[in-house]
């Protein structure tokens, strides 16, 4: 991965993660607006940063926002140096 898509795709999960935080927030209200945004957030990850390449069991964390976060976040450290 290019040095420009590891910083969008740090950037998309710094809007995955305030979309997960805005959720948390929300707690008893509608939310199904949310939901969607961070579903489809997390499919479009997946397939434009192509993070199976890196991960592949990475799909079954797609249910469980913060395991899915905490994944990429794992792919980001192992496999870029310090220097993206």
């Amino acid at each position: 991965m290019e040095k420009l898509q590891v910083q969008r795709l740090k950037k998309s999960l710094q809007y995955l993660e305030s979309k997960q935080r805005e959720l948390k927030r929300q707690e008893g209200a509608d939310t199904r607006t949310i939901e969607s945004i961070i579903k489809y957030l997390k499919k479009d990850m997946i397939q434009q940063f192509q993070l199976l390449d890196y991960n592949e069991f990475i799909r079954q964390e797609i249910k469980n926002t913060d395991a899915f976060i905490s994944e990429v976040k794992e792919i980001i450290e192992s496999n870029f140096s310090p220097s993206f």
